[in-house]
């Protein structure tokens, strides 16, 4: 499986957030020059993010962004299914009357529970996981 570049950066927001958990809104500017990304892109990655209640906005000067949730309790499983969709991915998993094989199929089956076992994991990882200074080094782009 592989994820897209939004849900990378979508990540990256969060981590940059976790990193101001409980000391106010933080300003998409600071967010887009600590991660080297455009503002323009991360108003558009901040959408989902605020539409699964991952983040919430203040408006005005000393207005911004920041979590919803402590760290620890934000999954990667989350942050993926904001920006993912793997169960739409093919149409064995959108749709059961797409093929006659349905319900002997055993490469539907093995598709699913490695989704299944993919979000396992993603579930029980969290953005406090990925804080750290070698993870912000990672995901600035900087080995």
């Amino acid at each position: 499986m592989r994820l897209s570049t939004k849900t990378r950066n979508g990540t990256r927001i969060l981590v940059d957030l976790a990193n101001f958990y409980n000391k106010g809104p933080v300003q998409v500017g600071d967010i887009s020059k600590r991660q080297d990304i455009s503002v323009k892109y991360l108003e558009q990655l901040i959408r989902p993010l605020k539409n699964k209640g991952l983040i919430s906005s203040v408006r005005g000067p000393k207005g911004g962004h920041m979590l919803t949730k402590k760290p620890e309790d934000i999954t990667l499983g989350e942050v993926v299914r904001a920006f993912e969709n793997y169960h739409e991915a093919d149409e064995c998993f959108s749709d059961d009357e797409c093929c006659f094989l349905m319900d002997h199929c055993k490469l539907r089956e093995a598709w699913l529970q490695a989704t299944n076992v993919f979000f396992e994991i993603l579930d029980i990882t969290t953005i406090a996981d990925l804080e750290g200074e070698h993870c912000k080094s990672i995901f600035r782009g900087k080995p």
